[in-house]
């Protein structure tokens, strides 16, 4: 499942240079699916919709820290823990429900956002 950050969160922002995929930004920020990774131009999501990787898309949060759950992949193939979690100091890095996916699903969209 992704990670979410929620409205606890201090601003601090100690978690978004630890994401592999810059799948974290600050509030109000614009997001990209190229940011942090090797998509370009158009590309086809694992889900099936086509995207302008290089077009800003709406923030999730337009007053804390937010993560992108299509390019949250917990860290999987790159550390053995979310690294937003571990380095938050109010822990406000938290599994989020609403995006409930498996360690193979979460694998794949490393492999697919890093052109593994």
């Amino acid at each position: 499942m992704a990670i979410i950050i929620t409205d606890e969160c201090i601003n601090c922002g100690a978690c978004e240079p630890e994401c592999p995929n810059t799948a974290i930004y600050e509030g109000a920020d614009d997001w990209r699916y190229k940011d942090g990774t090797k998509l370009k131009g158009k590309v086809i999501l694992p889900d099936g919709t086509e995207v302008d990787s290089d077009e800003s898309q709406t923030p999730i949060s337009d007053e804390v820290y937010y993560i992108v759950p299509g390019k949250c992949t917990e860290c999987k193939g790159f550390h053995d823990e979310p690294q937003c979690a571990a380095v938050c100091p109010v822990d406000c890095c938290i599994p989020d429900d609403n995006h409930v996916e498996s360690e193979e699903t979460l694998l794949n969209r490393q492999a697919f956002l890093h052109n593994e």
